[in-house]
């Protein structure tokens, strides 16, 4: 499933372990939907970036198969990326623009 490294969170244990594990490395996290038209567009990119910046840790969450987390993270819109740091929202951005997001995940690798 996927490619890159880019890890799909499946339940809520497995969430609050990966940002545990992730320690002081920023995570980025795409809350997707399979239905979601943009999100499919972004998704190659966000698979990429995470070859490119293997610095951050990239999940994928869900929102359909993981409702408590998309819900505990006031999801409203897909695709929406939000960043981690220390287990800490730190920077949310929506909508699926390859540039906005690469400019984003650089800014994190130097972190």
């Amino acid at each position: 499933m996927g490619g890159g490294n880019v890890h799909v969170v499946e339940t809520e244990l497995e969430w609050n372990q990966k940002l545990k594990e992730a320690g002081s490395k920023p995570v980025i996290v795409d809350f997707t939907a399979t239905w979601c038209g943009p999100c499919r567009i972004i998704a190659p990119v966000f698979e990429q970036l995470s070859t490119k910046y293997p610095s951050v840790v990239f999940l994928k969450v869900d929102v359909d198969k993981n409702e408590a987390v998309a819900a505990a993270c006031g999801i409203s819109a897909m695709p929406t990326f939000q960043v981690f740091k220390d287990g800490k929202k730190i920077h949310e951005m929506v909508g699926a623009s390859a540039d906005n997001l690469e400019q984003l995940v650089e800014q994190l690798s130097k972190s």
